[in-house]
């Protein structure tokens, strides 16, 4: 599995063709909530000052995401910004602070980021959330925040967002100890199989 990173963390980050130009900077990610896929990027120009471009960068363009820069082939590669923000599955519904519930019917918390998978797959592998008492035990006034395996059987509604009930049992304090719970999660979905 390539390096997780939360959809946050891409907000500013170079987009840099593979010839070494930087050619803008990521202003927000869209995706396909269904699908657990980036769609792409909205464009901002390079510097303090810039505002939002007139262009913005569908995930069929770039070559590889990173924690640095997302990385496209070339200048090309950008396209005018109602053909990435137009799409039906861009506009299912927001997934920031929603509420998590599982399938099974229990509130578990709230959406506070999307982690995707780096690298060419743009996969949405998880969700960071501030956890409900249903989910961690604790202090209420302390809200503790835990990352938790997307699953397969996603529903977003844009009020709630559907997660299967086994995923509560994958969850980690830190994206480090999540990308192994993302694995250990998926082999167990996969060992269940029919």
């Amino acid at each position: 599995m390539n390096e997780l990173l939360a959809a946050r963390s891409l907000t500013t980050l170079p987009v840099v063709t593979l010839g070494g130009d930087a050619v803008a900077q990521i202003k927000d990610t869209v995706f396909d909530s269904a699908a657990g896929r980036i769609t792409g990027f909205t464009l901002s120009g390079r510097g303090l000052l810039s505002g939002p471009l007139k262009q913005s960068l569908p995930w069929s363009g770039v070559h590889a995401l990173g924690p640095y820069a997302v990385m496209v082939r070339d200048a090309l590669a950008l396209e005018d910004t109602s053909v990435v923000v137009a799409r039906r599955e861009a506009q299912q519904g927001r997934v920031l602070h929603a509420k998590v519930l599982t399938d099974e019917g229990a509130e578990v918390g709230t959406v506070l980021d999307v982690i995707v998978e780096g690298g060419p797959s743009g996969r949405v592998v998880g969700f960071r959330i501030a956890a409900g008492r249903a989910l961690v035990r604790g202090s209420r006034r302390r809200r503790h925040r835990v990352y938790v395996p997307r699953g397969e059987t996603l529903a977003v509604s844009g009020r709630a967002l559907v997660i299967p009930a086994d995923a509560t049992r994958f969850v980690a304090d830190d994206l480090p100890a999540f990308a192994a719970r993302v694995g250990a999660f998926r082999a167990g979905r996969e060992g269940t199989a029919p």
